[in-house]
């Protein structure tokens, strides 16, 4: 459930393919996403799974989809 809400999240972002997207998927290797694009990314996550502002540090440990369903997954 998490991941199949993240990963539409990011196909509409980055605009690529649900199909596409692994838990191995790398923000920046694989979507070339900037950190702006990541900050973007993480208030969609905050509104769409209703959780609080995600911290500073969380975003720096983020480079993959599995970091962040990892992420969601242990705060819903």
């Amino acid at each position: 459930m998490v991941f199949d809400k993240l990963a539409a999240l990011i196909s509409t972002q980055f605009d690529v393919s649900v199909d596409e997207i692994t838990m191995d998927t790398d923000f920046v290797g694989d979507l070339n996403a900037t950190s702006i694009d990541i900050v973007e990314l993480m208030l969609d996550i905050e509104s769409e799974f209703d959780l609080d502002e995600i911290e500073d540090d969380a975003l720096e440990k983020v480079h993959t989809v599995g970091d962040v369903v990892n992420y969601i997954s242990d705060r819903i």
